[in-house]
């Protein structure tokens, strides 16, 4: 140790040594910085080429990553750049979902070490060329772009790459185009193939084949044409591939054996919805090592193939939404090869964890050769022809999931289903169960989360005290009998979503608990009930679906409710709804309000302007009263139902604002004022009804602008005038537009997905009052009854030839029947009655095989009813009142139709002594026998005569034929004179 005989000596060292060490970390700094600058400095040639590379997009201010791209900065800390921490070269580049301008700037070219290149979602147009000479790339990704044309074929020279993804937007579908696939089986590293949204030609099998390294295979949206099966028998199988995925594509059938001979390595195989045709292929004997197959939603038919019986690594097996038919003891009992060639001792599939044969034509028993699955934990059998009972269920004590719903399964349920302690979801709804669900039946079921018994004749009985194992999410006992009261043990499930008590013979109040229960609803349905009182005012949070119609709750509606996303209170008690509308509410997001077929009275509310989503408001049925309030014009409402009130005054014009409306109905009310132009001028409805009301005035010919109406009825008012002529207008009384067009319902969106809404309409059909929903698109209907219409009926509507009834009765039509009415082939009922038509019956109308209902009473029309099988079989009263009609099914006779009548027996003596006819009978044989030889036997052996005869007759039937068309010319212009 060193000494210091004075302290400043001590000091001086001291200072020395601080230095010292200030001089070392600041050059230790400097050094760092500069090492630190020299490693992350990227190349100024690359730095430029990215830079270039950025002006290809519209950037905005903020937009990372593109915006941390400035020329002071270093290129290796942009967003989305990585570079090579030894050569400073940039190494991968990833802009994603960015606005490009046009194309990519070829820049890129200088970026030679490029190995990682992300470019999806760019609205990118077309692949550029020099790509291909970015050699050094192993992983492209260029989807979700745009792109058209075709895939250059410099694409081939990327050796390295090992990950290649091009597919374009769904919106252009099928616009690129691989012209030569050749390209792809030189790259020689490809392990993983996705292309979507392509058009290929013929060689895209093989040249995929012969890809020596890939693995993984993703094609969807794509058409792939058939193929050259001659150029595939030289082409050994490729044990590369691990993976088959081809999804939405056009794919030829005769394909489908080589896909399952591509590779005896395939360990996951998914074919679904590509629409193939025709018999699932018996072609899985070489893929051993498949554990997934999913070829769900095609067009399989046929017996599902036996050599899936080989397949004993399977986990997961997915038929669904096919045509499958046979038994599934097809399916299990072809699993003896599995056994004998893995000596497995007599287990079937032993690896099948998941079996999906949903929506396809199986029909037969559950076979007990079902228990044979050890590790099965998803069985879906829904929508087939099943029958027979639910075996013993104990086996499966693994089961996660049963779904056996809408198939013909019988008997009662096995209390087995209790001891299935994995279970989560039971869905048997739609079958022929019966019996009784008592507590061991859902006694250790702790996980079960969805439970659907629907629409089955099952019973339960739980005691009053029953505590459930399990807090459920869904369930649905629509149909069962529940007891007389709400059903208690109900009050602990706290978790519910969904909940349909519907039609399960529920009496009583809803108990006050219910609030508890209801607070994480989604659907409540406990319509079709006899539940009665006030409903309590209960949580409903979420913008739930709530329907309590069918009941007898009574009073007033609470306020609660109007957090509802769709509320069905129809065929209730309810005699107020006030507070429901007006109390104010920031979160309306009802869609639907139904509170039709109630006690609803007093004037509506004008209190519409909160619910802004309202798209269908149904009150009809009731006895409201007033005006129509001007606020409805507010809503973007698609259907109006206010039929059967008492609404007085004038349709609001305020409702001219309500473009989106399809269905009006004020029928049966005290609406009075002429029909508003602006009903044809800016609506689109397809159903109108203003009927029985007290409408006046001419039918505005701007009703014509209606080219989507179905439903035209102007009933029972007091409209007078002529029928526009234009009415051939109604295009789609005119034209058949197809399947979107044979529906009325209205679409609409709820809180999450799109949903129907089933309008209805009562009409007059065929004489007879009928309320119509389910088959209302089906309709192409004119009803302008009852009122005080005069002129002609328009030939023009003739030319709606969609027209399924017309009824004009009970005006003051005068002329005559269109004689193109017979052009409306799809006619079913037709009445014209109580008018003052004149003319013939057109002889069109017997043309109408489809006529079901026709009444032409009480007019002035004259003549014979035309011949027709049709005509003739209406009943005599149709035809009534037209004293010039004569003819069959009438007993009058028409006048040129002349009758033989026999002598009356003046001597009153018998007919035979007036008259002695037994030379006359004696003498038609000697006549016969005469007259025939003495002719036929002369033309026979006479041939110049035969030719001579025949002329004649010839001749003579010219003249006759032409003296009727001349008499039957001259007959016409007499009658038009």
């Amino acid at each position: 140790m060193v000494a210091f005989s004075q302290p400043w000596q001590y000091l001086g060292t001291m200072r020395t040594r601080i230095v010292v060490f200030i001089f070392l970390f600041a050059t230790g700094v400097l050094v760092g910085k500069g090492c630190s600058d020299s490693t992350m400095r990227c190349i100024e040639s690359e730095k430029q080429a990215l830079l270039s590379f950025k002006q290809s997009f519209v950037v905005k201010d903020g937009d990372y990553p593109l915006s941390s791209w400035t020329s002071n900065t270093d290129c290796c800390s942009w967003g989305g750049i990585s570079c090579d921490n030894k050569t400073n070269h940039v190494i991968q580049l990833v802009v994603r979902r960015r606005q490009l301008r046009s194309e990519i700037n070829p820049s890129l070219v200088q970026l030679k070490y490029l190995e990682h290149l992300e470019l999806p979602g760019n609205n990118l147009s077309k692949i550029p060329e020099f790509i291909g000479s970015l050699t050094r790339l192993t992983y492209l990704d260029l989807s979700g772009n745009p792109i058209s044309g075709t895939i250059p074929y410099q694409l081939g020279n990327l050796t390295s790459l090992s990950s290649l993804s091009l597919s374009g937007t769904r919106d252009n579908y099928g616009t690129v185009t691989v012209s030569n696939f050749g390209w792809i089986s030189r790259l020689s590293s490809l392990k993983y193939l996705e292309l979507v949204n392509f058009t290929t030609t013929s060689d895209w099998f093989q040249s995929i084949q012969r890809t020596p390294s890939l693995t993984e295979l993703f094609l969807s949206g794509c058409q792939l044409p058939e193929v050259d099966t001659s150029s595939l028998s030289h082409i050994n199988p490729s044990n590369s591939f691990k993976s088959i995925s081809m999804v939405f594509n056009t794919i030829h059938p005769t394909v489908i054996p080589w896909l399952l001979n591509l590779s005896s390595d395939l360990v996951d195989l998914t074919l679904n919805q590509n629409h193939i045709g025709g018999p699932l292929p018996n072609s899985f004997g070489n893929m051993p090592s498949l554990e997934y197959i999913d070829m769900h939603d095609n067009e399989f038919e046929g017996e599902i193939p036996k050599s899936l019986g080989t397949l004993s690594n399977l986990k997961s097996l997915d038929l669904s939404f096919n045509k499958l038919r046979g038994t599934l003891d097809n399916l299990l009992g072809s699993q003896v090869s599995c056994t004998t060639q893995n000596q497995l001792g007599g287990s079937v599939f032993p690896a099948l964890e998941e079996l999906y044969l949903d929506v396809n034509l199986l029909e037969g028993p559950l076979p007990s050769s079902l228990r044979q699955l050890p590790k099965l934990l998803v069985l879906s059998l829904g929508y087939n022809l099943l029958r027979g009972p639910l075996p013993n269920l104990s086996p499966f004590s693994s089961l996660e999931r049963l779904v056996a719903s809408h198939n013909k399964l019988d008997g009662s349920l096995p209390e087995s289903i209790g001891q299935l302690r994995n279970l989560t979801t039971f869905h048997v709804s739609s079958n022929s169960f019966s019996g009784v669900i008592s507590e061991p039946h859902l006694m250790n079921l702790s996980k079960l989360l969805y439970l659907d018994l629907s629409f089955n004749s099952l019973r339960f009985n739980l005691s009053s005290n029953w505590v459930p194992p399990f807090q459920i999410l869904y369930l649905s006992l629509a149909s069962c009998t529940m007891g007389t009261r709400f059903p208690n043990w109900l009050r602990t499930q706290s978790q519910l979503s969904t909940l349909d008590l519907s039609n399960s013979s529920i009496f009583g109040d809803i108990p006050s608990w219910f609030s508890n229960v209801s607070s994480n609803l989604e659907h409540l349905d406990i319509s079709f009930n006899h539940l009665s009182g006030m409903v309590p005012n209960f949580c409903v949070w979420g913008s739930p679906v709530v329907d309590m119609s069918h009941n007898q709750f009574r009073g007033a509606i609470p306020p609660s409710l109007s957090n509802a996303s769709e509320l069905y209170l129809s065929n209730d008690k309810f005699t107020e709804f006030r507070r429901l509308i007006c109390t104010p509410n920031n979160i309306l997001r009802v869609a639907v309000l139904d509170l039709s077929d109630n006690l609803l009275s007093g004037t509506m509310p004008d209190c519409w302007l909160q619910w802004r989503r309202l798209g269908i408001l149904n009150l009809e049925n009731n006895n409201l009263s007033g005006i129509i309030p001007s606020s409805l014009g507010s809503l973007d409402l698609q259907t109006l139902l206010l039929r059967n009130n008492s609404l007085s005054g004038n349709l609001p014009s305020s409702l001219s604002r309500s473009s989106q409306l399809l269905v009006l109905d004020v029928g049966h009310n005290s609406l009075n004022g002429k029909i508003p132009t602006w009903i044809g001028e800016t609506l689109g409805l397809k159903l109108l009804s203003l009927k029985s009301n007290e409408f006046y005035g001419s039918i505005p010919s701007n009703l014509c602008h209606l080219d989507s109406i179905q439903i035209l009825d102007l009933s029972l008012n007091n409209l007078s005038g002529v029928i526009p002529s234009c009415i051939n207008n109604f295009t789609s009384m005119a034209h058949n537009k197809g399947d979107a067009y044979a529906t009325i319902d209205t679409l609409y969106f709820g809180s999450r997905i799109p949903r129907r809404y089933q309008n209805g309409a009562l009409l007059m059909w065929k004489g007879l009052e009928y309320k119509y929903d389910k088959i209302l698109g089906l309709l192409r209907l004119i009803d302008l009854s009852s009122n005080r219409l005069t002129g002609q009926i328009p030939a023009t509507l003739a030319k709606l030839v969609e027209l399924v009834q017309v009824n004009l009765s009970k005006n003051h039509f005068s002329g005559i029947i269109p004689t193109n009415i017979g052009e409306l082939n799809r006619l079913e009922s037709l009445d014209l009655s109580h008018n003052q038509l004149s003319g013939k019956i057109p002889m069109g109308l017997a043309k109408l095989s489809s006529l079901a209902y026709l009444d032409l009473s009480n007019n002035h029309l004259w003549g014979r009813i035309p011949t027709s099988t049709q005509l003739q079989s209406f009943d005599g009263s149709r035809y009534a009142g037209n004293i010039g009609l004569c003819g069959p099914p009438l007993t009058s006779t028409c006048p040129e139709d002349k009758t033989l009548l026999v002598p009356s027996n003046s001597s009153g003596g018998n007919e035979r002594e007036w008259l002695d006819m037994s030379w006359f009978n004696s003498g038609i044989g000697v006549g016969f026998v005469v007259g025939f030889w003495g002719l036929c036997g002369t033309l026979t052996f006479k041939t110049a005569w035969r030719h001579a005869y025949f002329g004649l007759l010839n001749k003579l039937g010219d003249w006759l034929y032409m003296t009727i068309i001349v008499q039957k010319a001259r007959l016409r212009r007499r009658l038009k004179s």
